[in-house]
């Protein structure tokens, strides 16, 4: 992890370098990691980047800010088939916050990195004048031949989604309009539920060895599932049909689209699910969940994949559904 003076280089000492006890990290005392791919396996890289006020609210703990910037990576790796191998980190913390936000950022990202299994290589910190910035490059490995693109569902294929659908969005929501009507069936144990959804992603990474053996296509749900599973049907040229009435959803979840129907398109379409999205064919399915099952993972059918172009959303009845917006965009 790089380093321009002392004062950063102390930031490296006290906070990172204690969590970062992995040989190919060199002790973070090189400009470099140093990394050996198992043998027989191909790279898988990904990255992300987190800003204060736009990923995360600017008064998010930093621990939860830490995890959340590893696991969206970690998912990315998981919908590819990916054991992670390790990360790099790039930090930008505003002076004002200091060793006080830095501290508990560092310490829980080591936790979190340790708990993974992706160590931290490296990376570099700055200060700055705006809002937090981070980006984590999460490195991963598979068997050789064995990555699952987004671009490999065809017509027939089944689509599976892990987890269940809409938590984050919602917790989202519940952050910004603790009052909305909707939210007032929850108890609190419903509305924490919620809310630690959209402060701290599951990577889905006990689903990687089955995803190299029974999926064509796969990526994580991260924009929104209606608009993600799009992507994967035009990248793919395919079509598809999903049924709403078939989208797991947390009791949670249910109980607020009950409440009011509009937030279905929330659940929809909001993101920052970090499920995995799937398509295989239908004769794979039932080893697949069976397989997840034992992982404590649920994994449930949603729609099929069609020739044609575009995606139909529909409720169980047959019936079309509109929504406003399928997913999150930056831009």
């Amino acid at each position: 992890m790089q380093g321009g003076g002392s004062g950063e280089d102390d930031v490296i000492a006290r906070f990172f370098r204690p969590h970062a006890g992995a040989p190919e990290a060199l002790g973070l005392r090189d400009d470099a990691a140093l990394l050996t791919p198992p043998e027989g396996t191909q790279l898988v890289l990904t990255k992300d980047a987190l800003v204060a006020g736009v990923h995360f609210f600017a008064d998010d703990d930093p621990a939860s800010v830490a995890r959340k910037a590893l696991r969206v990576n970690l998912s990315d790796l998981a919908a590819k088939g990916a054991t992670p191998l390790g990360v790099l980190l790039a930090l930008a913390v505003p002076r004002r916050l200091g060793a006080g936000w830095i501290a508990p950022f560092a310490q829980a990202l080591g936790a979190d990195c340790a708990a993974f299994g992706s160590p931290l290589l490296g990376g570099d910190t700055v200060s700055t004048d705006g809002p937090v910035t981070l980006s984590i490059t999460a490195l991963g490995a598979v068997p050789y031949g064995r990555f699952v693109p987004r671009t490999g569902a065809r017509p027939g294929h089944a689509i599976v989604v892990s987890g269940t659908i809409g938590d984050s969005a919602l917790g989202l929501l519940l952050r910004q309009q603790p009052e909305h009507p909707a939210f007032a069936v929850l108890d609190e144990k419903q509305r924490a539920f919620l809310l630690d959804r959209y402060l701290h992603p599951q990577p889905r990474l006990p689903l990687a060895a089955s995803l190299r053996t029974h999926a064509a296509a796969a990526m994580d749900v991260s924009d929104g599932l209606a608009g993600d599973l799009a992507k994967m049907l035009d990248v793919s040229g395919c079509g598809g049909r999903l049924d709403v009435s078939r989208v797991p959803l947390s009791p949670s979840a249910a109980a607020v689209v009950q409440a009011d129907r509009r937030l279905l398109a929330t659940v929809l379409g909001g993101g920052d699910d970090y499920e995995i999205l799937a398509t295989m064919p239908p004769e794979h399915v039932p080893q697949f969940i069976s397989d997840a099952a034992s992982a404590d993972i649920g994994v449930y059918p949603v729609g099929e994949v069609v020739a044609g172009a575009g995606l139909e959303i529909h409720d169980a009845e047959g019936q079309p559904v509109v929504l406003g917006k399928a997913s999150f965009s930056h831009f």
